[in-house]
């Protein structure tokens, strides 16, 4: 795993590093049954997403994993499903995303450092998915919503991953009138631009 990391980070830095900018939103499709569920229930190749940062010199993801934390990029990129990541931006970035912006962004960040997973999805800051941990920093430090929130209802419910994920992390309970952000209604988003597709 090592090499390939060194690998990666390689690449990266003699290709992409330079095209990357703080506050740019990165998709990778995640592995596991868990990841599998969200694909199939929102219909999407992506099942995770995290904002850029840099620490030092260094790009960083911040991300909803278990718990919220910052990832070095090569790390969060090595793993995810055949490496593949897509890298999505404001379309306005140079003008909405100044110095400023970005340091409040980070700010709103360090209050979720730490915090539990949220396999329930629940529309709270106790804990936090992916999606949810970047919709609500951007929410809070720049007033934008990327991406339509949906109720748990609107997506498709029937396929059998999705339906023992319900069961298991719900029993009977199901709450279907909870709001969710999926990666894929990020992904989707109109105020959003690809600028690196590897």
């Amino acid at each position: 795993m090592d090499i390939i990391v060194g690998i990666l980070f390689y690449l990266f830095a003699s290709q992409s590093t330079p095209d990357l900018q703080e506050g740019d939103i990165i998709f990778q499709t995640s592995q596991g049954s868990l990841s599998k569920a969200i694909q199939l229930a929102t219909k999407s190749e992506y099942s995770h997403v995290g904002i850029i940062f840099k620490q030092g010199a260094q790009y960083m993801v911040f991300e909803a994993v278990q718990p919220v934390k910052l990832t070095p990029l090569t790390e969060w990129i090595a793993r995810g499903k055949d490496h593949h990541y897509v890298v999505k931006r404001l379309k306005n970035a140079s003008k909405l995303l100044d110095k400023t912006t970005l340091d409040g962004m980070k700010e709103v960040g360090k209050r979720y450092i730490g915090k539990n997973y949220d396999i329930y999805f629940a529309w709270s800051d106790e804990r936090l998915y992916c999606s949810e941990l970047v919709w609500k920093i951007y929410k809070e430090a720049t007033g934008l919503e990327i991406g339509a929130l949906k109720t748990l209802k609107e997506f498709d419910l029937q396929p059998i991953a999705v339906k023992q994920m319900l069961k298991e992390h719900y029993g009977k309970n199901i709450p279907l009138d909870e709001k969710i952000i999926s990666p894929d209604a990020m992904f989707q988003s109109d105020l959003l631009e690809t600028v690196i597709n590897q």
